[in-house]
This record gives C-alpha cells, sequence and structure tokens, in this order.
C-alpha cells in the first residue's frame, strides 16, 4: 500500500472516531466514558499520521486537536496549561525584534539602491490600503445584513463606564507619532514592531550611505543576526505543538463550547464574511498576480494555524517569514512587506472592527444612517493601524471608536464573550494577508523566485 493511500485510510479513521465519539455523547448520555475514549483513539490515530508525514504542520494540527479535546473533557486542568503557550509566545516575542531589524537593514543597505525600496514601499502602501478598505466593506456589508445585534438583550457590565473613560480616542496625528521611536530599546521591550522598522529603514540609509570600508563590519554582523534568528526560530517551532497545544486548551476550558451558542449569529458572519474576503478578494489577487495557489497555501498553512491557534500574529512573524522567503519571496521584499503589512494590512482586524462597531450600535438600539457608518468607517482606516500583534488588542481599538463616536460600552463587553473565538480567525486572516501581500509585491517587482534561498531557511522549513 503507498503512503498516500495509508496516510487517507489513517485520516478517515480518525474522523469515523470522532465522529463516533460525538454521535454517542449527545444519544446516549450515560456513555461519556466511551464517548471520550473514542475521541481520543481519534487523535491517537492523528498522532500517528502526524508522526509519518515528519514534519511540525500536522504535529501542530494535531496539538489543536487534542487540546480542543482536553479543554472539553478536563476544562479545570485544562485552564492550568497556559503557562506552556505564555512560555511559546515569551520565545518568540525575543525573535520579533531582531529579526526584523537584521532582516530590513540586509535588505536595504545590502540592496544599494534606495529608490527600488521607496517604489516598493509606495507599492506595498496602496495594497495595504486598498485590501485594507475592501475589508471595511465587507465587514460593514456583512453586519447590516444579517442584523446580528438587533434585539440583543444587553447586561450592564461592572466597571464598563470607568474602562471606557480610561481608553483615549485615536487621532490621525497621535498615530503618525507613534510610527516612530523616541527610545529603539523601549520600543523592542514593548514589542513595537512598527517603531523597529522604521528604526531599522533610517539606519540601513545611513549605513547604505557610508563606504564599504565603514559599512562591510556592519553588514556583515546583520547577515550573521538574521542567519542565527532564523535559526533561532527553527529551534522554537520544535515547542510549537506544545505552546498551540495549550493554547487550545485553555480557551476551550476557559469558556467552554457553549459560547458558541450564545453569539452564534455574531459568530457566523464573522467567520462567512472572512471566508467571502477570501475567496472574493484575496483569491483573485493571488490569481491576478499569477502568485502559485497550492504553493502558496503550503506555504502559508504552518504560520496560519499557529496564528489561528495562538490568536496572536506575533507568534506567526518568524516563522511567515521563513515560509515566505522558501516560497520564492526574496528576503528584502519579505523583511520590509510583512513588518510594515503587520501595521498597515490587518484584513482581518479591519473587518472585524466594521461589524463590531456597527454590532455595537444595533445592540444599543441606536440607528446609524449609511453616511454616519462610513464615517466611522473612515475613521476605523487609521484607529485600525498600528494593532499590537498580541491577543485581544483590537478591543482597545474598539473602545477608542465607541468613545469617538458616543457609543455605549455595553455590547462591547457582550462581545467579550466570543471575541477569543473571534481573534482567532481575524488573526489567521492577517498572516495570511501579509503573507500574500510580501508574495504580490514580489511579482510586481519582478523579484519573484529570482534569488536563492538561504541554507538555514530551507532546513528550517524541512524539519
Amino acid at each position: 500500500m503507498s503512503k498516500p493511500q495509508t496516510e487517507r485510510i489513517l485520516l478517515g479513521a480518525a474522523a469515523l472516531f470522532f465522529l463516533l465519539g460525538c454521535v454517542i455523547l449527545h444519544a446516549q448520555q450515560g456513555h461519556a466514558v466511551a464517548a471520550i475514549a473514542l475521541r481520543w483513539v481519534a487523535i491517537g490515530i492523528l498522532a500517528v499520521f502526524a508522526a509519518r508525514r515528519r514534519t511540525l504542520t500536522p504535529w501542530i494540527f494535531v496539538a489543536m486537536v487534542a487540546g480542543a479535546e482536553l479543554g472539553f473533557d478536563a476544562p479545570a486542568f485544562a485552564v492550568n496549561l497556559r503557562v506552556f503557550s505564555d512560555i511559546f509566545l515569551r520565545l518568540i516575542k525575543t525573535i520579533v525584534a531582531p529579526l526584523i531589524f537584521a532582516t530590513l537593514v540586509v535588505g536595504i543597505a545590502g540592496h544599494g539602491d534606495l529608490k527600488s525600496v521607496g517604489r516598493m514601499g509606495i507599492k506595498s502602501l496602496f495594497y495595504f490600503e486598498v485590501l485594507t478598505t475592501i475589508a471595511l466593506v465587507i465587514g460593514l456589508l456583512a453586519i447590516n445584513i444579517s442584523k446580528a445585534g438587533v434585539g440583543l438583550s444587553i447586561p450592564v457590565a461592572a466597571g464598563a463606564t470607568e474602562t471606557l473613560a480610561k481608553v483615549a480616542p485615536t487621532h490621525w496625528d497621535d498615530f503618525l507619532l507613534h510610527v516612530f521611536p523616541e527610545n529603539i530599546a523601549k520600543s523592542v521591550a514593548d514589542g513595537q514592531i512598527l517603531q523597529v522598522a522604521v528604526f531599522a529603514v533610517f539606519f540601513a540609509i545611513a549605513l547604505a550611505g557610508l563606504s564599504e570600508e565603514k559599512r562591510g563590519p556592519v553588514m556583515r554582523l546583520c547577515e550573521s543576526l538574521s542567519e542565527v534568528m532564523f535559526k533561532f526560530t527553527n529551534v522554537v517551532m520544535y515547542f510549537a505543538p506544545i505552546g498551540v497545544g495549550a493554547a487550545m486548551a485553555f480557551t476551550v476550558g476557559h469558556m467552554g463550547l457553549g459560547v458558541l451558542v450564545n453569539l452564534g449569529k455574531l459568530l457566523m458572519t464573522f467567520y462567512l464574511a472572512l471566508i467571502a474576503f477570501v475567496l472574493f478578494v484575496l483569491l483573485p489577487v493571488a490569481l491576478l498576480a499569477r502568485v502559485p495557489i497550492l504553493g502558496f497555501v503550503k506555504a502559508v498553512t504552518e504560520a496560519a494555524t499557529i496564528a489561528f491557534a495562538t490568536a496572536t500574529s506575533e507568534a506567526a512573524l518568524p516563522r511567515a517569514m521563513e515560509s515566505m522567503e522558501a516560497f520564492g519571496v526574496p528576503r528584502r521584499i519579505v523583511s520590509f512587506v510583512i513588518p510594515a503589512g503587520y501595521s498597515f494590512n490587518l484584513d482581518g482586524s479591519t473587518l472585524y472592527l466594521a461589524m463590531a462597531s456597527i454590532f455595537v450600535a444595533q445592540a444599543a438600539g441606536i440607528h446609524m444612517g449609511w453616511g454616519q457608518q462610513l464615517v466611522m468607517m473612515g475613521t476605523l482606516v487609521l484607529t485600525s493601524k498600528g494593532v499590537a500583534g498580541v491577543p485581544r488588542a483590537v478591543l482597545v481599538v474598539l473602545l477608542a471608536t465607541a468613545a469617538t463616536f458616543r457609543l455605549p460600552t455595553e455590547p462591547i463587553f457582550v462581545i467579550l464573550g466570543i471575541d477569543a473565538l473571534m481573534d482567532m480567525g481575524r488573526t489567521m486572516l492577517n498572516v495570511v494577508g501579509n503573507c500574500l501581500a510580501s508574495a504580490v509585491i514580489a511579482r510586481w517587482e519582478g523579484a519573484f523566485r529570482t534569488e536563492p534561498v538561504s541554507s538555514v531557511v530551507h532546513e528550517g522549513m524541512l524539519e
């Protein structure tokens, strides 16, 4: 029997056992132990499948399923596993700043042609703004069609008013000032990716203006640092299945699967909007740019899975950069486009903010005309920029927007009940959208699959 046939049989058996376990649980309440045993047998079969593939991606998927099952079966135990996901996130966060700094400096100063860097920046910003605007429109249409907030009974959250008062509205000048670092060490410590990227760009421009004698040692240092950080990523990724599984176990154990029933309409509207954005926006963009679809899906799967399970864009950033370089996007483009996209190309976050803002108004019984909604969307174009790549940070933006338009806070605290589940989807879309952006810009620059892949990156993708 061939390897593909064996793997299909394993997947089929796992699906059958898992389905049987779910059916028995709901049909015969007295057979809960048997149902649990069947589902864990299914997970064991999936583990055999992952062991045959000998790559990290299937193990991450198995860890997600096992974590969700553990959170459902033993929630009291599962919530204590968060420490392992926090360890994984801490390790990843140590990678991000030096990786972005080193790759950007090498990409810009080593390229030699600063005009091409400026051209690439203009193209990237144009692409980002078009895509995020479309995401806002799709979110706006989706929530107006579903009217998920209409008729919602709003409980008053204790301390809601005080929380809102602490969040100041975000203005365009605040955002512009926030882009530029005042202390690079503070920017690194606070995880401000865009500030690190801006510092790296100016550092690289200054470095490019020096003589080869002065520039050479710094360039070699940065080249070595980027290779070390990619190798560091490969090492940390061995811990990814444990971190991802623990994150899923905590989420399900803390919230329970029953949360889907309470605000299912909003959740369904959101995920249908995400699917619509992928099918009617990202897919046509990839086809127009002649990006190999199957190859791209394969390249982005691991980073997207990490983003979905951890709900943290930052956790997926190193692997996303590594995957896109292995896919054929030159490092100088990857190191510029993806970090910039983390502040300017948050497709999932902007789509969510459009939906959530109108949901708040609907739930509060406040009618907003299309003109008012469009003004709110224009505000979100600015306030959605620079959202930190950490779980639920977008809620701060939502609170600030509510303050700007004098919307009540209670519906926002209702959304908190399912925000973790929505955060998974929007974070995954953010990562996939930024990966596609790097491939599109590489095509636009005529540089796609024109440069050799680093041996360290190639090694990491084979693990």
